[in-house]
């Protein structure tokens, strides 16, 4: 094969073919390419499992110089510089884990020219070494990967991220490309100031990611509601579990192994060697479970995670978005599943209430909560509110979450909430004491408690008063006020407050409408297997026999080479591969994912796997 340097140059067609084995590009990503390849700078917004990549590589290979890829993903770089080699591309990173001859050899192969893409990370930049470095060859392009990380207020600010604009300063005449999943209208306003980007040309796809089916489900026992969902829907499924904090992880982990899961932890509070482990398993092995906080996920490009699973309230729906994105990035369908109550939202309100910075940044923070808490307590379908949420107005509803297929319930919640709300009022004004809110269900359930009974609040006039609704129902009326700002927590033990809006319902100037809490877990139409049984669900049995061995082949050439499965080739490769039983390297050739190399090197293996039914 030629190596990429080779290659006709006004040929960015000619590229995606012959170098990663695809036949046309998708949406805009042409676009992207021919704008960038003409020295265009470009902001490129694209989801998960979109094709972002593409969009700098292929002007990396047309372009003359070497492209230089600004990522955060130090622990990655390896995988993304492996599954670059084995399409035939040169690539290389510098970064802290290298030794001293590792980091020279990439060094020279940069002033050589002999590096198609180089990866860094953008505290690299920062150092007078590498800017010299830079100067002492040729920049075909910048691509800052990942781009969303310059939002100072975002899910995943990284502080070097600030310093990029020295790019545009140090090399004004070099292109640049930054690419992110997750961004607002705001956002990318923001994006583009704080990397002098203000001239480049924007493109921004849909966020829609129909093969994920979004589900929010009432937390009882998320522990056990989880088990259920991976045994019922994902048995053998790879996929990631977050959790809020690093006791909940370890916790979570420990439970799924205890009951037959395989799973893996991942926290900030695991030393690195660990952590480097522990994420190598996921990426190379099949089947393993990820229980994590926020720090695991970012550039995982593993396309066969088929949940992501939250037990705990993200805190804006940008980084659910950016989480959920994580799953099926291969297309095929895949679950976004979160459990969430009450305490899920005292305790977010109360780190808002405490957390550093000054007041407009928490209202900033209570904004992006407020979002996620709309998200949960909508009764309109899902994925219309969160694309709506990232300006994409006019969706039909998807048919496919959760909203869609068991439409709510509900119901005139005023004078339940009335009742809660006076509660609160007549602890607060008439005693001079607050109390968080299993204390007021209590009261209105009219419990003889201790606290009760020591406090004298069996002699409120709204002791007693609720006992129409359940336990469970008084706690969804709770949440649902303080998700409106109906109601407020406060302090450091989360005691509720009334907002200036309780007023109005107090004083029947607002009706609030609610969900309805269901007496136990419905069981939900969607809740059939969805993951790998879903891989060969549409192949003929003789189709499905050849999938299972070709993934057998390569999940045993992946281990010999030691890089993940997905290097090899993807599961919509081996698919296409068992469903057309290609029988010479010419149609093998025609499969989409098999470029030249990859043909080369693997080619007559596949011929011989598919020749062979044993």
């Amino acid at each position: 094969m030629s190596s990429p340097t080779d290659l006709d140059t006004a040929d960015a067609l000619g590229v995606l073919r012959r170098v990663f084995g695809y036949d046309a590009f998708r949406g805009f990503q042409q676009e992207v390419v021919e704008h960038v390849v003409a020295g265009g700078d470009a902001l490129v917004l694209m989801p998960t499992g979109g094709g972002k990549s593409l969009c700098y590589q292929i002007p990396a290979l047309v372009r003359d110089g070497v492209a230089v890829v600004v990522s955060p993903l130090i622990a990655l770089m390896q995988d993304q510089v492996d599954a670059l080699t084995a399409v035939g591309v040169r690539a290389g990173f510098l970064n802290s884990t290298q030794d001293l001859d590792a980091r020279r050899r990439v060094e020279r192969a940069f002033v050589a020219g002999e590096l198609d893409l180089l990866y860094l990370a953008p505290e690299a930049l920062g150092t007078r070494g590498v800017q010299q470095l830079l100067d002492r060859g040729r920049i075909g392009l910048f691509a800052i990967d990942e781009a969303h990380c310059v939002s100072q207020w975002g899910h995943d600010f990284r502080p070097d991220y600030l310093a990029l604009s020295m790019l545009h300063e140090r090399w004004p005449a070099v292109p640049r490309i930054a690419l992110t999943a997750t961004a607002t209208s705001a956002t990318r306003v923001e994006i583009a100031t704080r990397l002098q980007l203000t001239g480049a040309r924007h493109f921004v796809a849909s966020f829609d990611r129909p093969n994920i089916q979004y589900r929010i489900v009432p937390k009882r026992e998320p522990r056990r509601q989880l088990l259920a969902l991976l045994r019922d829907e994902h048995p053998g499924d790879a996929g990631i579990v977050y959790c809020l904090s690093r006791a909940s992880v370890d916790k979570t982990a420990e439970f799924l192994v205890a009951n037959g899961i395989a799973a893996l932890p991942y926290h900030a509070g695991l030393d690195a060697a660990t952590r480097a482990a522990n994420q190598q398993r996921f990426l190379r092995e099949d089947g393993l479970v990820m229980v994590a906080t926020i720090a695991f996920g970012m550039g995982i490009d593993k396309p066969d995670v088929r949940f992501v699973a939250h037990l705990d309230l993200p805190k804006s729906v940008e980084g659910y978005y950016q989480e959920t994105g994580r799953a099926g990035r291969d297309g095929l369908p895949s679950t976004a599943w979160l459990a969430y109550g009450l305490q899920d939202v005292v305790q977010q309100r109360k780190m808002i209430e405490t957390s550093d910075g000054d007041l407009a940044h928490r209202r900033n923070l209570a904004t992006h909560l407020d979002a996620m808490l709309a998200l949960c307590e909508t009764v309109r379908c899902r994925r219309v509110q969160l694309l709506e949420y990232f300006g994409e107005s006019g969706a039909a509803t998807c048919g496919n979450c959760d909203t869609c297929l068991d439409p709510p319930e509900t119901w005139d919640g005023t004078v339940p909430a009335q009742k809660l709300l006076s509660t609160v009022y007549r602890l607060d004004r008439e005693r001079n004491q607050r109390f968080g809110a299993g204390h007021c269900v209590d009261i209105l359930l009219g419990k003889q408690t201790d606290k009760i009974t020591q406090y004298g609040h069996d002699s409120l006039r709204t002791f007693g008063i609720g006992t129409d609704l359940r336990e469970a129902e008084w706690r969804g009326v709770v949440r649902q006020l303080l998700a409106e700002g109906l109601l407020a927590v406060e302090g450091d033990y989360g005691t509720l407050a009334l907002t200036d809006a309780s007023a109005e319902v107090l004083g029947r100037r607002r009706t609030v409408t609610m969900r309805r809490e269901p007496e136990r877990p419905a069981s939900s139409r969607s809740a059939k297997p969805r993951g790998a049984a879903t891989m060969v669900a549409d192949l003929t049995p003789q189709a499905t026999a050849v999938f299972e061995r070709l993934r057998t082949w390569r999940a045993a050439t992946a281990k010999e080479q030691g890089v993940p499965a997905y290097v090899i080739f993807h599961d919509a490769t081996l698919r296409q591969i068992a469903t057309d039983a290609p029988g010479s390297l010419v149609e093998l050739s025609r499969v989409n994912g098999v470029g030249e190399n990859k043909l080369a090197r693997y080619g007559e293996q596949i011929l011989a796997v598919l020749a062979d039914p044993t």
